[in-house]
Formats: structure tokens, C-alpha cells, sequence
């Protein structure tokens, strides 16, 4: 599959690459972005997943995350792809949480949004073949995380992949889509009204249905003005502790839903992933 460069900076040793390709999954070129830190020739390194939230592109955590120097000092490999398909005959909605850029990582099966809103084949199977093929990536250990609508994406990836994730962590998720304004806006219009299709996107669902992740983090900001209405983080404690989950969910007073948040504690996520990446 062709790959083309977009832009290579050198940072803390390693690269932060930048990178454009026609999907398959979603018909449109799709751009993401990849840090490499110093390795050692013909070595193979660890890979963090990146997903970020509504608005975002790929570009937003690249900048505002704040991961490059734990990233080179930990030796893990991070990639994040844009939240959406873009571009000249893709769909869009007026409002920042549907359509471009609130793809909601599923695959859409309501018009006029299925052809090109396939943002689960994309990240689960399309970008880590193509990451494999052109990357020193050991694909026998991954982890994934996210923020708030990449939150949600990292759970319920992790979560229908058994195994395929040792490390899992999130950001502000939305923990249940299904219970939530912006999940429901957005189930409703990619899958249509038939709620038992919206549970293998909804995390808290998934684990009643008996999903597991073997290792989880999350943080969460008490003063995020979305946790109320939106990310209820409370009914992943509940889910989690039903299930007998191993889960940490701390929650960090004063802290928002913004990347000021994430920064503040990216640096820990990946020294906890590398911990569990390199077991």
C-alpha cells in the first residue's frame, strides 16, 4: 500500500512523522501521524495507539499531548490516526459533534454515511497493517488509549479484541455512549435506531456482556463540565466492579477536559504502558 511522507521532524532523538494514504476502509486518503524514538537497527519496538476525541485530527495530540519525551525515554513507538474520513464528497454535519471529525470510531450502516464512515475497520484492522508493514513495530505488543471520543474508541477496541491489547488506558472516555447525549446523537445516526447494534460500541455494554481487558487505566478530571451529562464516569466503576475487573479510574481534583489534563499525566500512562508492553 503506498505511503506517502507528508512531514519528518526529529524530536528527543527519535521521529515524528506524518503520513498520507488512500483507505480502503473509508475510500478517501487518510492522514496520521507516527513517533519513532532512537532504536537500535533492525529492532522492533513496542506501539501505543493514539485516538483522539470530537474536533480533533490527527494533529491535536501530536502537539498538545506531550507524550514524545516519556515515548523516547520508555522506547514505545506512538501512532495516532485522524477521528474521521475528510475531503471532497464525504458527508459533514453543521454541528462539531457529528459527521467530519466525530467519527465515533464504528462502522456507519446508515446512509448517506456508510460508505465512508468505516472508522472501526479502519483503526482495528486497515492502519495496523499498513503501521506493520512500514514501521519497527513488534505487533505482539500493543496498547491503546485515547481521549474522551478516542477514550471511548480505545475501550471498546480493547475490549472486542481479546488479547490483542496488553495495555489499555483513556483519557475523559465516554464510558457509554448509550447513555449519553453525544453517543446517542451519534449511534443513532451511524447504526439507526436498533439499540442492541449500538452495544458492541459502548463500553459499559460490552463488559455486561461479558468482555474483559486484563490491564486498564483511566483518568478522569472532576472539574470536566462534560462528566455530568456526557462521560458518567461512574457507570464504568459500576460496570468494572460487577464484572471483577482489575481497573484503576482515579479522579484527579480540578482538572478539565482539555489537553492541559492529558499532558499533566500522559507521561505516566506511558511509563505504565512500557511497564506492561515489556513484561
Amino acid at each position: 500500500m503506498a505511503l506517502e511522507t507528508v512531514s519528518e521532524t526529529k524530536c528527543f532523538g527519535g521521529n515524528q512523522g506524518v503520513y498520507r494514504h488512500t483507505s480502503t476502509s473509508t475510500g478517501t486518503d487518510m492522514t496520521f501521524q507516527v513517533f519513532v524514538p532512537e532504536h537500535r537497527e533492525g529492532e522492533k519496538l513496542p506501539v501505543l495507539w493514539w485516538l483522539s476525541g470530537l474536533t480533533c485530527t490527527h494533529e491535536n495530540a501530536m502537539i498538545k499531548c506531550h507524550y514524545h519525551q516519556a515515548c523516547a525515554e520508555h522506547g514505545v513507538i506512538l501512532v495516532g490516526p485522524d477521528t474521521s474520513p475528510r475531503g471532497e464528497g464525504v458527508p459533514d454535519d453543521e454541528a462539531y459533534d457529528f459527521g467530519q471529525g466525530a467519527g465515533f470510531y464504528v462502522n456507519a450502516t446508515q446512509e448517506p454515511w456508510a460508505k465512508h464512515f468505516q472508522m472501526r475497520r479502519y483503526v482495528e484492522e486497515e492502519l495496523p497493517a499498513l503501521v506493520a508493514e512500514n514501521f519497527p513495530v513488534d505487533m505482539e505488543r500493543q496498547g491503546i488509549s485515547g481521549h474522551s471520543m478516542g477514550g471511548h474508541g480505545a475501550l471498546t477496541v480493547s475490549l472486542r479484541n481479546p488479547g490483542r491489547f496488553r495495555s489499555t488506558s483513556a483519557f475523559s472516555p465516554i464510558v457509554s455512549p448509550m447513555n449519553c447525549p453525544w453517543g446517542e446523537k451519534a449511534l443513532t445516526g451511524y447504526l439507526g435506531d436498533d439499540r442492541d447494534a449500538w452495544r458492541e460500541y459502548d463500553a459499559c455494554a460490552l463488559i455486561e456482556d461479558g468482555a474483559r481487558i486484563d490491564h486498564l487505566l483511566v483518568e478522569q478530571g472532576r472539574a470536566d463540565n462534560f462528566l455530568e451529562d456526557e462521560l458518567k464516569t461512574w457507570l464504568l466503576e459500576d460496570a468494572v466492579r460487577k464484572a471483577g475487573m482489575n481497573a484503576s479510574i482515579a479522579m484527579q481534583e480540578g482538572y478539565d477536559h482539555s489537553y492541559f489534563f492529558v499532558s499533566t499525566f500522559i507521561a505516566e500512562h506511558i511509563k505504565w504502558h512500557a511497564e506492561r508492553l515489556k513484561a
